[in-house]
């Protein structure tokens, strides 16, 4: 695998993290834990902004890996 497959597959796997944290935090009717939740999910969101960056980035560098 390439360096953009692996950081585009790291991309998807933070999505998937993410989607999980939130639909937890949805579910649970314990305050404490839906505010865990929430904070995780929205750090989440902090790195994967950071990581699609990144993804932009190489796309910029190496034309050939955009779209994969």
């Amino acid at each position: 695998m390439t360096v953009a497959s692996d950081v585009k597959t790291c991309v998807a796997s933070l999505k998937s993290a993410q989607a999980s944290l939130e639909t937890f935090a949805l579910s649970t009717q314990n305050q404490e834990a839906k505010t865990l939740f929430t904070n995780a999910a929205q750090q989440t969101q902090q790195i994967l902004q950071q990581v699609e960056g990144r993804v932009q980035q190489l796309e910029n560098e190496e034309p050939q890996y955009k779209g994969f």
